[in-house]
């Protein structure tokens, strides 16, 4: 039971760096981005394809990360500049993504069998995996914070959630809100990407199918943070969405311990994030009653 609980705990905090990228997307930018379903793999892909030729497992997140936003800056260039809807833009990236992954890996599954990864370094220690999972997501978690923390308190941060909010009255303040939607979209698909990396080097392997239903997840994340934890900071809106993250996984690890085949898994969160966005329209209904 000790392992199931830390090992949920580990898995929530990793996963908090893709609720994360769809934060910045979803309440930042005001997008609905599925970039992430391609971008998710795509890290995974490319950390677990350049660890396999024997890169560097830290090096290997890292290019991951650049990866990820070079697929939300193509998604940002079609929708600002072909004046193609942000959703569609990001179909049409997603798509692409599927075939540029299996090109990127060779076929359609790398395994990571007995090959080094960022959670070697804390398991020749003496530290069960599960602990080291958990400890890993804890860091990454932790930096992804405070970068953002730091980043929408500069001067471009501060104009990309101006962006979000109403491009026309920045607009007429001189900036230029195509540049803050691409770099919105970069940052973004890099944390997915991240995410992505950290998970399939957990897992063990890369598959070009695991990117599937990872924006419904990342919703989840996000709306179960913030029903549960409140927006009243950004500050508090960053620790809402770690921790929905982690209440995200711990809902989903005890219906799985009561029995719900895993196959209901993507049913059982789509209805999840259903009643979860429908609660502020419930609660006003209710209280109007």
């Amino acid at each position: 039971m000790e392992n199931l609980i830390i090992s949920t705990l580990g898995q929530g905090l990793l996963w908090s760096l893709l609720a994360i990228g769809v934060f910045i997307t979803f309440r930042v930018l005001d997008i609905a981005d599925l970039t992430v379903e391609g971008s998710f793999p795509l890290g995974a892909a490319i950390s677990v394809t350049l660890i396999v030729a024997g890169v560097n497992p830290l090096v290997s997140i890292l290019v991951a990360a650049i990866g990820g936003a070079v697929a939300g800056i193509v998604t940002g260039l079609v929708h600002t500049k072909l004046k193609i809807p942000a959703l569609l833009a990001g179909i049409l990236t997603m798509i692409a993504l599927y075939s540029i992954n299996l090109h990127v890996m060779g076929k359609a599954n790398v395994s990571l069998l007995r090959m080094d990864t960022v959670y070697t370094y804390l398991e020749v220690l003496n530290m069960r995996s599960t602990w080291a999972l958990t400890i890993v997501g804890l860091i990454g978690a932790f930096l992804a914070c405070l970068f953002l923390f730091w980043f929408f308190g500069t001067e471009i941060g501060a104009a990309i959630r101006a962006t979000g909010i109403n491009q026309q009255m920045i607009r007429a303040q001189g900036v230029n809100t195509d540049t803050m939607i691409l770099i919105g979209l970069a940052l973004s698909n890099a944390f997915v990407a991240t995410a992505g990396a950290f998970v399939a080097q957990g897992n063990g392997y890369a598959d070009v199918g695991m990117g599937v239903g990872t924006i419904v997840i990342g919703l989840a994340s996000v709306i179960i943070g913030e029903v549960l934890f409140g927006t009243s900071s950004f500050v508090r809106n960053l620790l809402a969405v770690v921790l929905g993250s982690v209440v995200y996984r711990i809902v989903i690890a005890v219906v799985l311990y009561l029995g719900m085949p895993p196959n209901d898994l993507k049913l059982f969160t789509a209805i999840l994030v259903a009643i979860a966005l429908a609660l502020p329209t419930l609660k006003a209904k209710w209280q109007s009653r």
